[in-house]
């Protein structure tokens, strides 16, 4: 079966060449109240949005994303990815400025150290899209298009004294809403630090405005290999044609690209439509990765789906869907625990070494696990000192 991308619905007034040029979309970014009532009929959730919650976080969209959010019952649904409501400014379950605990992981000023063989640095904080469940609010949105030199050079120091880093993802705010020309010193810098081995892009240009993956962009992330990206597209409707050509021209270069969504509810929170927005992307040779529980920060109460729910959406894949394209479900422990994998359980009992299962079909079967005295270790001699640099890493 092959897949229909429609082309995103571009206003007549505009020209082709504009409608295509990412640094046009830039600058004609929908930031007010205003702007977005020209392009939709604002409800009073909306507008209460707008008036009551400039505080908690910005609202920006590219005239390229708002223009998916206009088409059908699937741009409802990126409407509420989009929109500020009502919602956002009253009292949920939970509320956290910083769900992960990023500030408790601050290694340095843009640099986040939670996990020991990597480092999140945080170039920019300017998204051309705040979705609204954000969960860098405390961070993202401050109009700082670019980090600061005192701080850049503070944050290459910290990685080049931590030897046992081994990979360093590019984070924000969206790195690609920097230019070619700061984006190539950041990798060109990098990739001097002869112990980085990965450099990761979180971004989600590729989905809210797809012309910024142009030639020449791929040619400087070709020339600093590997580099890999990672996309944040969340629900099918977002795959149209430009965003394709973007995947595409990526992975064309030997750019490895990996997708990333988050569960929202009543956006995305159906088997139907996670299979869909997954063997898409696995068709244009994108890796779905993960799937992520939505983090309780402030304003996205209304867009958390359950864990039960969560979890009855991956076992209605389960057995399905090819493994490809089955990305992995995860929750982030807030206060900086860390991801936790969450998946169907089909162990149904356990005697001594013998494991008892119901697959996803009923088929019933057990397991023996061999016994404890059988199990032998490898000599890995070779490689102990290097595992235990890696774990030394983390301050």
């Amino acid at each position: 079966m092959k897949f229909h991308f429609p082309r995103s619905p571009r206003p007549e007034s505009i020209a082709e060449s504009d409608w295509n040029n990412w640094t046009w979309q830039l600058r004609h970014s929908l930031k007010t109240q205003d702007d977005f009532a020209l392009h939709f009929a604002l409800n009073e959730d909306e507008k209460a949005a707008f008036v009551g919650g400039k505080e908690l976080f910005n609202v920006r969209t590219t005239p390229y994303y708002a223009s998916l959010a206009q088409q059908g019952p699937d741009g409802q649904s990126l409407r509420q990815i989009l929109m500020p409501h009502r919602f956002e400014i009253e009292e949920g379950d939970q509320q956290m400025l910083d769900p992960l605990g990023e500030r408790v992981n601050k290694a340095a000023p843009r640099l986040i150290h939670r996990y020991s063989d990597r480092v999140l640095f945080l170039i920019t904080d300017i998204c051309s899209v705040y979705c609204r469940f954000c969960t860098r609010k405390h961070f993202t949105g401050q109009e700082q298009a670019f980090i600061r030199n005192e701080e850049y050079e503070q944050a290459l120091a910290y990685i080049r004294s931590h030897t046992g880093l081994r990979e360093v993802i590019l984070s924000g705010g969206d790195p690609l809403t920097v230019s070619d020309k700061q984006l190539d010193r950041v990798l060109t810098d990098l990739r001097a630090i002869e112990h980085v081995e990965i450099i990761r892009i979180g971004s989600r240009m590729p989905v809210v405005c797809p012309m910024r993956i142009t030639g020449d962009l791929v040619q400087i992330m070709k020339k600093h290999k590997p580099v890999f990206l990672m996309s944040h597209f969340n629900h099918p409707a977002e795959l149209t044609a430009e965003a394709v050509e973007a995947l595409e021209r990526l992975v064309d270069n030997g750019i490895p690209v990996m997708n990333q969504m988050v569960l929202l509810n009543g956006i995305n929170n159906h088997p139907a439509l996670v299979q869909a927005l997954n063997r898409r992307l696995l068709y244009l040779r994108v890796k779905p990765y993960y799937m992520f529980q939505c983090d309780p920060s402030q304003g996205t109460d209304h867009l958390r789906t359950s864990v039960e729910d969560s979890l009855e959406i991956q076992k209605e894949l389960w057995g399905h869907l090819s493994g490809l394209a089955m990305p992995n479900l995860s929750l982030d422990i807030p206060n900086g625990g860390g991801k936790t994998y969450l998946v169907p359980n089909f162990e149904v009992g356990q005697e001594g070494r013998t494991r008892h299962y119901v697959g996803w079909d009923g088929v019933k079967a057990e397991y023996i696990s061999p016994a404890p005295e059988k199990i032998r270790k490898p000599d890995a001699s070779l490689y102990e000192a290097e595992w235990a640099h890696l774990k030394s890493c983390k301050a």
